[in-house]
């Protein structure tokens, strides 16, 4: 499958041919089936981020023992480590140089 140019942006999970506003933040390459993949990803983030939401709202539950949040985490490092994988020369240069996406 051909693989093809994207932009991409962790905080806003966009991914676009187009780069335009500050969905630059990570140049991939990638085919349908893996972006179909970290769009899932994007999913997962967006449905944990929401049950943190509603965990927030009960102050007696500290963040270290809370499923929610740990959903979250390993949600943001495997989009992270997905770009890492599909990510262009500069784009992974960037990211080598502050650690970010390589597996622990």
């Amino acid at each position: 499958m051909e693989k093809k140019k994207y932009y991409v942006n962790i905080g806003t999970q966009e991914i676009s041919h187009i780069p335009y506003g500050g969905n630059a933040e990570f140049v991939i390459q990638a085919n349908d089936e893996e972006i179909t993949l970290l769009r899932l990803k994007f999913d997962e983030i967006h449905d944990a981020d929401l049950s943190t939401y509603v965990r927030a709202h009960i102050p007696f539950t500290p963040y270290h023992n809370d499923p929610q949040n740990d959903a979250y985490d390993e949600g943001i490092k495997g989009v992270y480590q997905m770009i890492y994988e599909l990510a262009d020369e500069e784009t992974k240069a960037a990211m080598d140089k502050y650690n970010i996406g390589k597996e622990n």
